[in-house]
């Protein structure tokens, strides 16, 4: 049996979506498909923010945003881990993900004059 990779976050400063709120969907993507489970540790907030190259604060703003919906829960002087609030992603909501990570990433290789016959191409002999 396959082992699921752990998340591994990364933000894209051209696709448009704050970075808190990238930080949320991630961790709400690995809840959902497993990645992630109820009592599992989130990186600390100055971690997290020295790992992506951002502010703190941005950090502690998308950590605040999931405790309020009850995604993580905080113990103060612990960290914050995974709550135990089911998560679930339907198949529309993750080919609308798919779709906007797609035309991103299609439009960005366009700009570099590559087209989808080449990402296609490349795609097949990589294995991430």
């Amino acid at each position: 049996m396959e082992e699921l990779k752990k998340l591994e976050f990364r933000l894209d400063p051209k696709g448009g979506v704050p970075f808190y709120k990238q930080i949320i969907l991630q961790v709400e993507m690995a809840i959902a498909d497993g990645r992630l489970i109820s009592g599992e540790q989130l990186p600390t907030v100055r971690g997290l923010a020295v790992d992506l190259k951002i502010n703190p604060n941005t950090v502690a703003r998308a950590y605040n945003e999931m405790e309020i919906r009850g995604i993580v829960n905080t113990q103060q002087g612990t960290g914050t881990f995974i709550s135990d609030r089911e998560i679930s992603m339907t198949d529309v909501e993750r080919e609308k993900i798919l779709t906007e990570l797609v035309r991103s990433f299609v439009a960005q290789a366009a700009s570099y004059g590559l087209t989808q016959q080449d990402l296609l191409e490349y795609l097949q002999e990589v294995k991430l």
